[in-house]
């Protein structure tokens, strides 16, 4: 913590030498290289403070503050979850036109539907739809977007459709999952995330050959993400578990 603490202290002095670009660029590296979703957060709110109603750091900081919550106690998740629904929010505001901003919203509000309970969260589902489609339309390159559709997808079929369709999210379907998954993997074919859901969605299918496929992969990529030696090991023992099928 006292590391921690010096390091921003840093941070703070160089930041009035630095232009909102440089500040972003640091924050990025921070967050998607080194993974330290705290530092990245200086740099990112450093950046909003020079220049506000800044789109590309709104987005960024809603996206920092999901990453910081998924790794917090539970008792401040939601919390935090809410300060990133509030930053997504914002970005849309300012960019209506930017599919960033709609992916990140889906983003969080997928996080505090599972927070809350997914079947007691049912009204989030179709705005999360909704964002993501909308995402898609503005930029069709957005993996992250498809890959959240994907898994959108795929968690309410895990309910049978006679139950979903009284619920109002009978338009739920494997089909469309698998189909999101393997645009998502094109776009970005070595993150491990995508290959490990895909899947688990394979699986869901009796598709064994293609979960394989897709989980013998995984050993061969770098880390891109700071969950991915955690994923590294479950995609092991999916596989351990479909072993002979």
């Amino acid at each position: 913590m006292k590391k921690l603490f010096i390091i921003i202290l840093l941070i703070v002095q160089q930041s009035s030498s630095q232009s909102t670009d440089e500040l972003i660029k640091k924050g990025e590296e921070a967050s998607t290289v080194q993974f330290n979703n705290q530092i990245a957060l200086q740099y990112f709110e450093l950046a909003n403070k020079s220049e506000k109603n800044n789109y590309e750091i709104l987005w960024r900081i809603s996206r920092t503050y999901l990453d910081i919550g998924e790794h917090s106690e539970e008792s401040k998740q939601l919390a935090i979850y809410e300060k990133s629904l509030s930053f997504s929010e914002q970005a849309i505001k300012i960019n209506p036109q930017g599919s960033m901003g709609y992916m990140r919203r889906a983003a969080v509000n997928g996080k505090i539907a599972l927070f809350k309970g997914v079947w007691e969260s049912l009204d989030l589902a179709d705005k999360i739809k909704s964002d993501l489609e909308k995402s898609i339309k503005l930029d069709k390159t957005n993996a992250g977007a498809y890959y959240i559709l994907g898994r959108t997808h795929a968690k309410l079929c895990e309910k049978p459709k006679f139950i979903r369709i009284p619920l109002g999210i009978g338009w739920a379907k494997m089909e469309e999952s698998l189909s999101n998954y393997e645009t998502a993997l094109t776009l970005r074919t070595n993150f491990i995330m995508y290959n490990l859901d895909a899947a688990r969605a394979y699986v869901e299918i009796d598709d064994y050959k293609k979960a394989k496929f897709l989980l013998y992969k995984i050993p061969s990529f770098q880390n891109e993400d700071e969950d991915d030696d955690r994923f590294r090991k479950e995609a092991v023992e999916l596989l351990n578990e479909i072993k002979g099928k």
